[in-house]
């Protein structure tokens, strides 16, 4: 077929699909609005309602901040296990893109006003619009390939790409507007980039007709029917009980701690329950032994994401109060710091990329679960610097940026070996019947690592800065290790899910360079 008669969807550029290329942009200002969002959140409720050179701020406490920070950020992601639950059940992964950028729209076009009402109105609407985009556009990308598509791999880092560089756009740019025009003017600029995301999709969709459609499910032997799994719970004594002791225990939880934990409990026992049933609905030992690793490794991904999201919590506020942030005599807005992850990332994806294939390639060790532990170490040894930054504060009063250009730099490091590890690692384990919904857990896992970020920087106020630096440090690097300890019994458990991967490595770069010479 010429390339004079191929349909728009069929198009490529630079050797990929054109519609990769309308994702990638709608991803890239999504998270645009998103981390520029993240970035004021914590700044602006902790200013003064009397204000500064950027206006007036909520006037709370970091204590009160950082709660709500913390439960903003986790809904964001548990709302992901709904938002794929619409998409695959009721309108496809494209009508919820484009529904959840709408939702988006107006959340941020809500933030710009300065009612209290808006602000937790702008909120909400920001968590649902990223629960129905965020999981639903990573599985369109996947789409526009066929089974055995060596382009595959090389599209989602492009679509990496532009979520790290909608990112480091966002941190770097909305700093200088908050600076210059106020707090408000920095939400409005996020919505200004999400129309342009909409935009963007909506002109797409020819690029896009041929994935994310709705289909229905019926006669499909891999549909998922969560209500079947439930009512097997009934004739499931063990797990009838367990659910039993959990549902007493969010009752508990929701007297003593109040109503939001007390439906946070209720979701997490809904999960808990399904995933109880999924692993005995399991027809073979290999794949139950898998699911149990699968389920452990989110253990790493909570604390992990615990540990790396005080990045726009607490290490926001210390950076805005105790660290020297003038350069050549101008002083650097808090939130461009936040940049310096999304630069590190876009620095250093390959080169750690291509350190763990030398290395597989030579026959050591680099199994996905020894590169999630091996990150969790790197990114709690980058508190050490935060706990030296406190330490010089302590001293003098003020701490040295550089503290903070090293702490994101571990960080970052400690981020490339588990994070895109994590994603990989759920395709290899998950019996394909279920990836979709354990993708979902995956975020949910983010999101809850998210409230606990909330919850360890809320302690900030009454042990101090230093001991929770130093706190974080030691815990991850104790959990980091004993994942390390066990590390030969759980890749037992996984029988041989990655035993093969030199091989196709090998297979795979043959591939793409007889692509290239073609």
């Amino acid at each position: 077929m010429s390339a004079t008669t191929l349909k728009p969807h069929q198009k490529e550029l630079f050797g990929q699909p054109i519609g990769l290329y309308i994702l990638f942009l709608t991803e890239m200002w999504e998270r645009f609005s998103y981390y520029g969002m993240r970035a004021l959140l914590v700044l602006y409720m902790t200013t003064q309602t009397v204000g500064d050179d950027r206006g007036a701020g909520l006037g709370w406490t970091n204590q009160e901040a950082l709660a709500l920070y913390g439960w903003y950020t986790m809904l964001v992601y548990v709302m992901s296990i709904p938002g794929g639950m619409i998409a695959d059940k009721l309108i496809g992964q494209k009508k919820s893109v484009l529904i959840g950028a709408i939702i988006l729209c107006l959340g941020h076009g809500v933030l710009v006003l300065t009612d209290i009402w808006a602000f937790y109105t702008g909120l909400g609407l920001v968590i649902l619009g990223v629960g129905l985009l965020k999981p639903n556009i990573s599985t369109m990308v996947g789409g526009l390939y066929k089974e055995g598509d060596i382009r595959r791999d090389k599209g989602f880092s492009i679509f990496y790409i532009g979520i790290n560089l909608g990112s480091l756009l966002a941190t770097m740019i909305v700093g200088l507007v908050v600076a210059k025009w106020g707090w408000h003017a920095g939400f409005g600029l996020a919505g200004i980039v999400m129309v342009l995301g909409l935009i963007n999709y909506i002109y797409g969709q020819k690029y896009l007709v041929h994935v994310g459609n709705f289909v229905p499910s019926k006669g499909d032997s891999n549909a998922i029917s969560y209500g079947q799994l439930y009512s097997k719970l009934f004739s499931s004594p063990k797990q009838l009980l367990f659910t039993v002791v959990l549902l007493l225990a969010s009752a508990f939880g929701w007297y003593k701690l109040g109503w939001g934990y007390g439906l946070l409990f209720l979701f997490l026992t809904a999960i808990a329950a399904l995933l109880m049933m999924i692993y005995k609905e399991l027809d073979t030992q290999v794949f139950k032994d898998r699911f149990m690793v699968l389920l452990l490794s989110f253990i790493m991904v909570i604390i992990f994401w615990g540990a790396f999201e005080q990045a726009g919590g607490l290490m926001n506020l210390y950076t805005e109060s105790n660290t020297d942030r003038v350069l050549f005599g101008w002083e650097i807005p808090t939130v461009m710091f936040q940049s310096l992850n999304a630069g590190f990332i876009i620095i250093f994806a390959t080169i750690v990329a291509s350190f763990w294939a030398k290395r597989q390639l030579k026959s050591k060790e680099a199994s996905s679960l020894f590169k999630m532990a091996l990150g969790i170490i790197i990114m709690g040894f980058g508190f050490l610097f935060m706990v030296f930054a406190a330490m010089e504060f302590e001293k003098s009063g003020t701490s040295s940026m550089i503290w903070l250009v090293l702490a994101y730099l571990f960080h970052t490091i400690g981020e490339l070996c588990i994070s895109p590890v994590a994603l990989s690692f759920i395709t290899k384990l998950a019996p394909v019947k279920y990836a979709s919904l354990l993708m979902g857990v995956y975020f949910a896992a983010t999101g809850l690592g998210n409230k606990v970020a909330g919850v360890v920087g809320e302690s900030a106020s009454e042990f101090g800065e230093y001991t929770v630096f130093l706190g974080i440090l030691v815990f991850t690097v104790i959990i980091g290790s004993l994942f390390i300890m066990i590390l030969k019994p759980l890749k037992r458990l996984t029988h041989g899910a990655e035993d093969n991967e030199r091989v196709m490595h090998t297979d795979e770069t043959e591939g793409f360079e007889l692509a290239d010479k073609q």
